[in-house]
């Protein structure tokens, strides 16, 4: 069974486009790459994924470069963390208005820059703001000199202080790289660091298109670096000089980063891998799980590290899970189209492509069955891939196991919830699951017997992601650290504790001896404990 498929329509290079301005003409890619700290290493040629035309020439950083990058963004840094919180907190709550008026011309080059559909890129744009609009919201207070508890009450006085690190890096990786570069960057800046991004390559104006508007938001100039290189090239140059590391990407690299950043004994924050796992219980509404499965496991064509590639289903329903899901995935619309007439869109390197299909054929070599797609479409572009649904994948397979990171979803039939929690945790990651179950209770209880950083009940990754007031993160080999919530910015804090002794130290009092300091102490204590007392 394979998907239908709409043709795609190419926009060539000298057209208008329905968007806000051509991304592809040279003007604009020139003034936006004007804006990176780079230049001295040999510039990389980007094309469009989707279509094979070329973007254009992206300039490289050199060491030159990334040193003059940090001297700036440290000068910077030191007058930024002197404004009140409120005032840089504001930046961002006006990038969130310029953000959501000045959209289309981002879409038109997100869409360019990672072949994904516009409703897929429009994601983007909504996790920035929902970020830009709460932490404007709630930084002040995060941030705000906090009372404690002194050692000994009325005498002990403590407050809790909190201090920017400094200049914090955030490499940002190919596949949502406005979520993930300026939804990291944000918190890092309103907390008052200076913030030295290093996008990939393939996608590198999206992020200098939002370094743009920051600055147009009121964002000092040199608070914000962008710096442009392969991660072997420069990753550890940036490494080196930083004082804090943002990570997300693949777990082996994350890894490394991870080791380099202790060899410095400075934190990293790092989201890694996934294999997430969907539940479908017997008493799910099976209409509303198989439509709503379609954005849990082909957003941005399975490139998203939340989305879905397992899918456990309880016997009762299986077959009528499978007949709905396999039927819509039929009717799934691919092209790249600069408007919201696609479902999904193309990969965004040959590579995915390699790895999907060495994925499906080895299942299909070993017996699994290929229920929808499993096949790729030249015809469309250089790098699309159907959708696809496996059935009868067994643990021998190399898609049972490891992240194929692309629009592939293997189906397995469990009798029991038990079964399915056991199949569901039978994974080195941690990162993302959701539930589909009627009883709300059932969702919640189910939820906290799974290994996961979030799970998602009744929903496939959106309910929690854009819960920002949520930390949200991996377990196992999907990373450690959090973003969003309060961990999401006070991870980018020192914190010092400020205390002051009244009227005598902690201490014996002059004439007295440590044994009766002691049994005074002793004394003070256990009716600090009667009266519970910190």
């Amino acid at each position: 069974m394979t998907a239908s498929v709409r043709r795609l329509q190419v926009v060539p290079e000298t057209a208008g486009n329905p968007g806000a301005g051509a991304p592809l003409y040279p003007e604009r890619v020139a003034a936006l790459t004007r804006r990176a700290a780079a230049g001295g290493a040999p510039a990389v040629e980007t094309h469009a994924p989707a279509t094979g035309v070329r973007i254009g020439d992206l300039p490289q950083s050199s060491p030159a470069d990334i040193e003059d990058a940090f001297t700036r963004a440290r000068a910077a840094q030191r007058e930024w963390a002197q404004r009140p919180v409120k005032e840089r907190a504001a930046v961002f709550a006006r990038l969130h208005d310029l953000l959501l008026r000045e959209q289309a011309e981002i879409l038109d080059i997100l869409q360019t820059e990672t072949g994904k559909a516009r409703p897929h890129a429009f994601e983007e744009v909504v996790d920035v703001a929902i970020n830009c609009r709460y932490y404007a919201k709630v930084a002040a207070g995060l941030l705000a000199p906090k009372n404690r508890a002194g050692a000994l009450p009325l005498l002990t006085t403590a407050r809790e202080v909190r201090h920017p690190k400094g200049v914090v890096v955030v490499i940002s990786p190919w596949n949502y790289p406005l979520a993930l570069s300026v939804s990291d960057a944000l918190p890092a800046l309103i907390a008052g660091n200076a913030v030295v991004s290093r996008p990939d390559n393939q996608t590198a104006l999206t992020t200098l298109w939002a370094h743009e508007l920051a600055e147009k938001a009121g964002l000092p100039k040199d608070v914000w670096q962008v710096v442009l290189g392969r991660g072997r090239a420069i990753g550890g140059e940036l490494i080196r000089r930083a004082d804090f590391v943002d990570y997300t990407g693949s777990t082996a690299t994350g890894r490394g980063i991870a080791e380099q950043a202790a060899a410095r004994l400075i934190g990293c924050s790092l989201e890694l891998g996934g294999k997430n796992p969907l539940l479908v219980l017997e008493d799910a509404d099976v209409t509303k799980a198989a439509a709503a499965a379609i954005r849990a496991c082909f957003s941005s064509a399975g490139q998203l590290c939340e989305s879905m590639e397992r899918i456990y289903v309880l016997d009762a329903v299986y077959e009528e899970f499978v007949q709905q899901f396999v039927g819509h995935v039929n009717e799934m619309r691919l092209g790249a189209e600069l408007a919201y007439t696609s479902d999904m869109g193309s990969l965004t390197f040959p590579r995915q492509l390699e790895s999907i299909t060495d994925h499906v054929e080895d299942a299909r070599a070993k017996g699994a069955v290929v229920l929808a797609g499993g096949r790729a479409r030249p015809d469309l572009g250089p790098y699309f891939y159907e959708p696809t649904v496996l059935a009868g994948v067994t643990p021998d397979m190399k898609v049972h196991r490891e992240e194929t990171f692309g629009p592939v979803v293997s189906v397995y039939r469990v009798f029991t919830e038990d079964e399915a929690v056991e199949q569901a945790n039978d994974t080195s990651y941690g990162l993302n699951a959701s539930i589909w179950t009627r009883n709300v209770k059932r969702g919640r209880r189910l939820a906290e017997r799974l290994r996961a950083g979030a799970v998602n009940v009744n929903e496939g990754y959106a309910a929690a992601w854009g819960s920002v007031d949520a930390p949200s993160g991996g377990l196992g080999d999907s990373g450690l650290g959090r973003r969003h919530g309060a961990e999401g910015m006070l991870k980018y804090t020192d914190v010092q504790t400020i205390a002051v002794q009244r009227i005598f130290p902690i201490a014996p009092l002059p004439g007295m001896s440590e044994q009766t300091w002691a049994k005074t102490l002793t004394a003070a204590l256990w009716a600090m404990r009667r009266l519970g007392l910190k």
